[in-house]
C-alpha cells in the first residue's frame, strides 16, 4: 500500500503553520501575500460577506449618471435612474454572461449587451431581444424573468454607496457601530456634506491588497524613514518625520487609525468651514481637536482607506485634503488602487483648488508619497513568492505587549499610545 504524505509545503499546511505562529508569537510568514490558495479563501469568506465601498452619490449626480465599480473581480453598473433613484447592477448580460456596459463612466438610459443585443432599461429590465419571436417562439422567452441582477445589499452613508454580496449581511450602520464616530470626521465637517472632486485616479500596482489596507490603518510608524524627504523638502506639510512618536492609534469595530498632532483646525480651514466643523461634531470630536490631534490614516475593513492630511499645494500655503482609496484585488500579487478626492461641497472654489493641488502632489498616480509606498509593497510582494518565505516569519508584535490603552480617550473603541 503506498502511503500519501502531505508536503511541508502543501497549502493546508502552510495556513495552519501561520495561524498557530501567528497566535502564539505575533509572527506573519511572508508567503500570505502571494499565496493564490490565501486569495481564493479572501474572496470567499472576506469579500463574499462584508461591505464594501462601490461609489459617492456625487458621482452619478443626474438621471442616467452611470459608474462602474467592482466588490473584488464582480463588477456592478451603478446607476441614477430616471425617478433618481440608485440601482448597482451585475454587470452582466443573462443571455451569455457578456458585460453589458463596456464604458466605465457615462449617461444612459438603457444598456445594450454588445454580443447579441439584449437591452436592459437603466433600472434592470429586460426590454428588448432581438428577433425575440424567431429564436425562441411566440411563448419562450418571458422577458420579466430575465432582468440584470441587482446587488444583494446595497445601503449608503454620507453619500457614499456600499455594496455586500451576502443577502443576510446586518444593517450597514449596524455593522459600523463605532467606526461611524471616527468617519463623523471626514465625512460631517460641512453642513452640505462631501462631494467627490474630479474622477478617480486609479492604476493596476503588483502587489498585494493586505500591504495597503495594513499600511494606512495604523503605520504612522514608517512615515520616519519612507517620507522623510517630502517632510524636508516641504512637500508635506506635518513638523517633522518623527510625528508619529506622539500619534494615538484607536481601533472601532471594523475601522482602525491614526491621529497625528498638527496645527489647529481653525489654523488650516477657512473660517466657516471650521465653524461648521464646531457646529456638526460632538463634544467627543472637539475634544479630540482641541488635542491639536488631527485624525489622518485610517482603514475600514476590508479594503477602503482614508487620509486627511496637509500638503502644501505652494510655497508659503498649507492646504488639507481628504483622499480616500479602495485597494481592489485582482489576484494574489496584483491590485488595482482607486483614489478619490473629496472636498466639502460648500468650501470657497479656492480651498477646492488648493485642496486638489496637495492631493496630486503627494498622493495618486504622480504624487511624491504615493511613489514611496509603492516601492515598499511591491519589494514585499515579490519577496514573498520565494520558497523561505514560506518558513521565515515577520515580527508583528510591535505594541502588543506593553503598550497600555488610554484612559482618558474622548471618543469610544479602544486607542493606544505610541511611545
Amino acid at each position: 500500500m503506498v502511503v500519501k504524505r502531505e508536503s511541508p509545503f502543501s497549502q493546508a499546511v502552510l495556513l495552519e503553520k501561520a495561524q498557530k505562529r501567528f497566535e502564539q508569537s505575533s509572527e506573519l510568514l511572508p508567503s500570505l501575500f502571494s499565496d493564490p490558495v490565501v486569495y481564493e479563501l479572501e474572496k470567499e469568506k472576506i469579500f463574499g460577506k462584508t461591505w464594501v465601498f462601490l461609489a459617492h452619490e456625487t458621482e452619478i449626480p443626474s438621471p442616467g449618471d452611470y459608474v462602474v465599480r467592482y466588490i473584488c473581480e464582480d463588477p456592478f453598473i451603478v446607476v441614477r435612474t430616471e425617478d433618481g433613484d440608485v440601482r448597482v447592477l451585475y454587470n452582466m448580460c443573462r443571455h451569455r454572461g457578456m458585460q453589458v456596459c463596456r464604458a466605465e463612466a457615462g449617461n444612459a438610459a438603457f444598456f445594450r449587451c454588445p454580443y447579441h443585443g439584449w437591452t436592459y432599461k437603466n433600472t434592470g429590465e429586460l426590454i428588448g431581444v432581438p428577433f425575440q419571436k424567431e429564436a425562441y417562439g411566440d411563448d419562450g422567452l418571458a422577458k420579466e424573468e430575465w432582468p440584470l441582477v441587482p446587488a444583494p445589499r446595497v445601503e449608503s452613508i454620507y453619500g457614499m454607496i456600499f455594496g455586500n454580496l451576502d443577502p443576510n449581511a446586518e444593517p450597514l450602520e449596524q455593522w459600523l457601530g463605532d467606526a461611524k464616530f471616527y468617519l463623523d470626521f471626514y465625512f460631517k465637517k460641512s453642513s452640505q456634506g462631501m462631494e467627490v472632486f474630479g474622477a478617480p485616479q486609479r492604476w493596476i500596482f503588483p502587489a498585494n491588497w493586505k500591504l495597503g489596507a495594513d499600511n494606512f490603518i495604523g503605520d504612522a510608524y514608517h512615515t520616519a524613514f519612507t517620507h522623510r524627504s517630502t517632510v524636508e523638502t516641504g512637500i508635506l506639510g506635518v513638523p517633522d518625520a518623527d510625528f508619529h512618536k506622539d500619534a494615538p492609534q484607536v481601533i472601532a469595530g471594523p475601522w482602525g487609525g491614526g491621529f497625528v498632532p498638527n496645527l489647529p483646525y481653525q489654523a488650516l480651514y477657512p473660517e466657516a468651514l471650521y465653524r461648521s466643523m464646531r457646529q456638526h461634531l460632538t463634544e467627543a470630536h472637539h475634544a479630540i481637536m482641541d488635542r491639536l490631534l488631527w485624525q489622518s490614516h485610517s482603514t475600514l475593513f476590508p479594503n477602503l482607506s482614508f487620509l486627511n492630511a496637509p500638503g502644501v499645494p505652494e510655497e508659503g500655503k498649507v492646504a488639507p485634503y481628504l483622499t480616500v482609496r479602495v485597494w481592489r484585488p485582482l489576484g494574489p500579487d496584483r491590485m488595482e488602487i482607486w483614489s478619490w478626492l473629496f472636498v466639502e461641497k460648500d468650501a470657497p472654489e479656492e480651498f477646492k483648488e488648493l485642496s486638489y493641488r496637495s492631493y496630486v502632489l503627494t498622493f495618486g498616480t504622480s504624487g511624491t508619497l504615493e511613489q514611496d509606498d509603492a516601492e515598499n509593497w511591491s519589494s514585499i510582494t515579490k519577496v514573498s513568492k520565494g520558497m523561505l518565505a514560506r518558513s521565515i516569519p515577520l515580527n508583528y508584535s510591535m505594541g502588543l505587549n506593553h503598550l497600555k490603552p488610554l484612559t482618558d480617550w474622548p471618543g469610544p473603541g479602544t486607542a493606544y499610545p505610541i511611545d
